[in-house]
């Protein structure tokens, strides 16, 4: 539940401007979590967002673009959790996930920044990525199994 709980997080956080906790408890109700504001605070810290400032002045939550281990191991652990299988049509990746967790796995997947993916699109239990090649779709997929395994 704590995973599916963050990758929402990260998901709803990516969408929309939320500026506070509060808010972001909102959604996450709106989406069916139960969850108190204790519990959104750790949520938080354990995924090191943080507050940028927006154009208009506001502040919203933003995942830090940390490219160290913990950021990759989090990232990592959602793909792991949701993933179900793959499989390519010469150069798009169709990826199944758990029901409910594809815009998840897929934000993790972004965060990932692979730059063959040109981009994706996810479903309820399925992701379709448009890369580059179909060689760097085969890249993608070795480099993918690896976090599975």
């Amino acid at each position: 539940m704590k995973t599916r709980r963050q990758s929402k997080i990260i998901e709803l956080i990516r969408k929309y401007e939320i500026e506070t906790q509060e808010e972001l408890s909102a959604y996450l109700v709106k989406e069916g979590f139960q969850t108190t504001q204790a519990t959104v605070s750790r949520d938080i810290r354990e995924l090191k967002l943080t507050k940028i400032s927006m154009s208009n002045g506001k502040q919203k939550y933003a995942v830090l673009n940390d490219s160290g281990e913990d950021m990759s191991a989090k990232y990592n652990r959602i793909f792991r959790d949701g993933f179900v299988s793959m499989d390519m049509a010469q150069n798009i990746l169709v990826i199944k996930t758990v029901s409910g967790m594809a815009s998840a796995v897929c934000a993790a997947m972004d965060a990932m920044d692979m730059k063959e993916i040109v981009g994706s699109i996810a479903g309820d239990d399925t992701i379709m990525c448009a890369v580059r090649t179909v060689e760097d779709t085969v890249a993608i997929m070795k480099k993918l199994r690896k976090i599975v395994e």
